[in-house]
Order: C-alpha cells, then sequence, then structure tokens
C-alpha cells in the first residue's frame, strides 16, 4: 500500500466540504422558495375569501327573501293566539295587563298591592318576559265615533223641533205639553253643544303628538321539547304547547289579581297589533294595523327601497324642479330685457333714422357733392331740432291737463 501525500488529502477533504456546502445552499434555496410560495397562495386565499364574504353581504342587503325576513323577524308566524319561534321550535304567548295608579292609592292599598306582586314572584315556575311598549294615542276612531254620535243627536234635535213646530202650526195642545216638549229640546240643544264641544277638544288632542300611552305585556315561552315525551307530530305539539301555555297565563292572570291588575290572554289579533307596532314605530302612528289589513297588507314586515336611494331620488326630484324655475325665470328676465331694448329703439326711433341719413350722406358725398351734402345735414339737425321742441310742448301740454284733471 502507498503512501498518500497528506496534501493531497487536505485538497481532496476541502473539495469534498465545498459541494457540502453548495448543496446545504441550494436545498436551503429550494426551501425558501417554497415557504414563500405557500405564504403567497395563503394570502390569494384569504383575499378570495374576503371578496366572496364581501360580495355575499353586499349580495344579501340588497336582495331579500322571505328566510332574511324571517331571521330578521325572529318569528315565523302567528297561530292559534300564540307566537311561533324557530320552525315551532319555541311557543310564545302573551298576556296584557291592566296597569294601576300607584301613586294615588293609601298606604294600606300600596301594602296590600305589594303583598300581591311578591306573592306572584313566588309562585312562578317558569321563566317570563315582562315587555312595556310605548305608544302615541290614536285617536281618528274616536273622533270618528264622535262624529257618528253628533250627527245621530243632530237628527233628533231636528226631529224634535220639526214637531215641535208643526203642533204649534196645528194648535189645540195643552201648554203643560208644549211646555214638556220645549224642555226636551232645550235637554237635546245642550247635549248637542256639549258633544260638539267634547268632539272638538278631541280633534284638538289628536294634533298633540305627545299624548303617549303605555302597555304592559308579559310574554311567555314554551319549548315543545321539554314536553315530549312520546312521537308526537308538529300538530299535536302545538296543542301539547298551546295547553301548556294557557295554564301558565290562567295561573298568571290569578296571581295578579290579587295585587288588583287585571289581566287577559292576547288572540291572533292583538299579537298582530304588538308586532305590527314594534316592527313599524313610524308608520304605526298614521296608519295602525286595522287599516293596513283593510287596505289589503298581509305581512307585517315589507322590503322598502334603501334609505340612501330614496334620498338621492328627492334630490335629483329638487335639482330638476328648481332648475326648471330657474330657467324660467332667466327666459322671462331675457324677454324683459329685449322688451327694453325694444321699448328704447321706439324712443329713439326719429333720431336713430337721423343718424343713419347722416351716415348715409357722409358716405356718399361724393357722388352728391360736399356742399349739398352739408346742406342736407343742417337742414336733418334743423328738423331734429324742431322734433324736440315739439316734444317739449306736448309733455308740458300734457303735464298741464293732468293737473288741471287733478285739481277738478
Amino acid at each position: 500500500m502507498s503512501n498518500i501525500d497528506p496534501q493531497q488529502l487536505t485538497s481532496i477533504l476541502l473539495v469534498v466540504v465545498a459541494i457540502m456546502i453548495l448543496i446545504l445552499i441550494v436545498l436551503a434555496a429550494v426551501y425558501f422558495m417554497l415557504k414563500l410560495k405557500g405564504r403567497k397562495n395563503k394570502k390569494e386565499e384569504q383575499i378570495q375569501v374576503k371578496e366572496k364574504t364581501e360580495t355575499t353581504k353586499t349580495k344579501v342587503a340588497k336582495e331579500y327573501s322571505k328566510e332574511s325576513i324571517f331571521k330578521f323577524m325572529e318569528f315565523d308566524k302567528i297561530e292559534d293566539n300564540m307566537i311561533v319561534q324557530k320552525n315551532g321550535g319555541r311557543y310564545l304567548m302573551a298576556v296584557e295587563c291592566q296597569g294601576i295608579n300607584y301613586d294615588l292609592m293609601s298606604n294600606a292599598e300600596k301594602i296590600s298591592v305589594e303583598e300581591g306582586f311578591l306573592q306572584f314572584l313566588n309562585t312562578l315556575r317558569h321563566p317570563i318576559q315582562i315587555y312595556i311598549q310605548t305608544r302615541t294615542v290614536n285617536l281618528s276612531d274616536s273622533i270618528n265615533m264622535y262624529e257618528k254620535k253628533v250627527s245621530d243627536i243632530k237628527a233628533k234635535l231636528d226631529s224634535m223641533k220639526d214637531s215641535y213646530m208643526q203642533k204649534q202650526e196645528i194648535g189645540g195642545y195643552a201648554p203643560e205639553q208644549m211646555q214638556k216638549e220645549l224642555y226636551e229640546i232645550t235637554k237635546q240643544t245642550n247635549l248637542y253643544e256639549y258633544a260638539k264641544d267634547v268632539m272638538k277638544d278631541t280633534e284638538r288632542m289628536s294634533l298633540n303628538k305627545n299624548v303617549l300611552n303605555k302597555k304592559y305585556y308579559i310574554i311567555i315561552p314554551c319549548y315543545p321539547a321539554d314536553l315530549q315525551t312520546g312521537n308526537f307530530d308538529k300538530e299535536e305539539l302545538k296543542n301539547l304547547a298551546f295547553s301548556e301555555l294557557y295554564t301558565k297565563a290562567q295561573s298568571i292572570i290569578r296571581t295578579l289579581a290579587t295585587c288588583e291588575v287585571s289581566g287577559k290572554i292576547m288572540n291572533s289579533n292583538g299579537l298582530i297589533d304588538l308586532l305590527y307596532v314594534a316592527y313599524n314605530r313610524d308608520e304605526s302612528e298614521t296608519y295602525g294595523v286595522e287599516k293596513a289589513t283593510r287596505a289589503g297588507y298581509y305581512e307585517l314586515y315589507t322590503t322598502a327601497p334603501d334609505v340612501l336611494d330614496k334620498k338621492m331620488k328627492e334630490l335629483n326630484r329638487r335639482v330638476e324642479q328648481e332648475a326648471l324655475q330657474l330657467a324660467n325665470e332667466k327666459v322671462i328676465q331675457a324677454r324683459s330685457q329685449k322688451e327694453e331694448e325694444i321699448m328704447q329703439m321706439e324712443e329713439s326711433f326719429e333720431d336713430l333714422i337721423a343718424e343713419r341719413a347722416k351716415i348715409i350722406l357722409e358716405e356718399n358725398q361724393q357722388y352728391i357733392g360736399k356742399k349739398t351734402a352739408k346742406k342736407a345735414k343742417e337742414l336733418l339737425e334743423q328738423d331734429t331740432k324742431e322734433g324736440g321742441k315739439k316734444d317739449a310742448k306736448k309733455e308740458t301740454t300734457t303735464t298741464r291737463r293732468k293737473r288741471t284733471t287733478s285739481t277738478k
């Protein structure tokens, strides 16, 4: 075995180390490239996901379906004096309570009310929700009722007056009977005047939007899943929920009666009115649920155009209207300016003719001769002076005539 030169061995080792270093550098570069690619792909995926969510949000904001409206309204329908939620997974029944004036009570009455309310709280074995709804008092129905009653009173008064006048014309009736009928007519007249005053006061109150009324409700929930002990269909579960809610509502009404608070179970129409006011706070003040149902509206929530779109439409309408008005004003102004120019031309018509004649004489003096042109100009000036004197005389005579007519 031959001896290996140490210098040759070190050079071989150096070459091997350099090759290994190069391999490690290449592997590190490949690793970093792959990592950068993965980060870019993740960023692109996140951007795509964001764009998809934004597009879906805009679509939901612009397009409404029954499902989105039901999610917003948080209930499915009203059936059998109950509010149905979560596709029959929850039922609600409402008890409307009539409030009492606690401040006007005596101390003994206040203590009895407090004890009754404490008893009501102690008897509760299920969750309830107390809901207070503030409404603007709508007196349109009362006004219509008063108008009808006032017209009936007036018709009766007119018939009584007619019969009294006929009896007076015919004669032959006892004075006691006539006096009694006159007394009844006076009573009916006073009633008519009082009814008119009441109607006027009610109409005056209806103009005041600060007349508010508070309504108090106790909401009782029921979950059919807690009642299910066997295989029941949806109709049977609904009947079970109704019986459970009705029993709870009746017990609440009985315990509230001990603290002098009366209550009643709300029917389907009452629940519709409750939800209509809750979802249509502004419209309910002028357009109640009864008018809405009579007009053919069978949904508690309707999709209306966006508020910004309505505002833009109104602004465009106002711009168009005001632009048309401004254009008309400028046309009238331009016409008045033209009329003034025409009037000025009419007033200085003879002067303009004289000026134009002078210009014509100057332009054509080489043909007619300078002396002739000069003489013609002098004659024109003389005519214009005489015309001015005549106009002045006319003005003085007209002013004198006016003065004499005014003194007469």
